[in-house]
This record gives C-alpha cells, sequence and structure tokens, in this order.
C-alpha cells in the first residue's frame, strides 16, 4: 500500500486470502516517496515467494504501475483519500495502465474484491485453495436463498 493511512482498507484483502488459507503480507512501499524501494520490492517479489501483488493506493495512485517491474499478475485497489477527487483520481490512475503493463482493477476500496481475485489466481494452480473458493461461492449462494426466503 502507498501509505499507512491505507491500512484499514488494505487489511479487507489480508482478511480475504486467510479466508482460504493463503499466508500475505502488508508493507507500505510508495511509488512517490520511496521509488527505490517499490522497484526493489517489486523485482524481489516473486524471488521472495509471493504470487500475487495486490497494490493499494489512492491520489495519484502510481504503485500499480509495479506491474512493469515484475512478471507476477498485479491487482490495483484504488483506494478513496482524504485530498482526493471522491476517488475518481485512484481509479482513473489505476484504469488507465498503457498497453503491455497490465493491472487487474476492483472497485474504489474494494480490497476484499482484490483478496478473492487474487485467490482465484491462486486457485487456479493449487487445487487446496480452489476448493476453498467452490466452498464460498456455495456459501454466497446459499446467502441469497436465505435472502429469498425472508421476502416470504
Amino acid at each position: 500500500m502507498g501509505s499507512s493511512s491505507d491500512l484499514e482498507v488494505m487489511k479487507k484483502a489480508a482478511n480475504a486470502l486467510s479466508m482460504f488459507g493463503i499466508e500475505s503480507e502488508i508493507a507500505v512501499v510508495s511509488a512517490h516517496r520511496t521509488p527505490e524501494a517499490m522497484v526493489d520490492y517489486a523485482k524481489t517479489a516473486a524471488s521472495n515467494g509471493l504470487r500475487v501483488i495486490i497494490a493499494g493506493a489512492g491520489g495519484a495512485a502510481h504503485l500499480p504501475g509495479m506491474a512493469s517491474l515484475t512478471t507476477l499478475p498485479v491487482i490495483g485497489v484504488p483506494i478513496k483519500s482524504s485530498n482526493s477527487i471522491d476517488g475518481w483520481d485512484s481509479v482513473l490512475s489505476i484504469l488507465q495502465m498503457p498497453n503491455g503493463v497490465p493491472v487487474a482493477t476492483v472497485a474504489l476500496d474494494g480490497a476484499k474484491n482484490a483478496g478473492i481475485l487474487a485467490a482465484e489466481i491462486i486457485g487456479a494452480f493449487d487445487e487446496t485453495v480452489a476448493k476453498k473458493l467452490v466452498d464460498y461461492k456455495e456459501e454466497l449462494k446459499l446467502q441469497v436463498q436465505k435472502m429469498n426466503e425472508g421476502l416470504e
């Protein structure tokens, strides 16, 4: 994440990953204040055991641009910051990555979905995670059925 002020939003990604038994790490890596650290983080992520990077940032939101420095999938989480243009600056900064530098982008403050998407990416190659995802999707279906029962 770009700043410790992003922690409350980004914890939701860590919690989602935990639901599927996936370990995660949380770090502040500022594309603007510590660009060398961001470059090092991206370049060493795969060798450090990471399989997906979830990059949450507000404002100009350049952090997900670290996708240009790694072959790992990067999921951008636009975060509505205090000096934001209602979050649109973050959303557009992450959505408008140039050709050749793909970044998956979730909704504004959508870190939970970023965690689930990361689990789906990992689950494509990890049968244990895939089974937990099937159970999760089944639980979502049951929740909707219960909602309908409450309407009668």
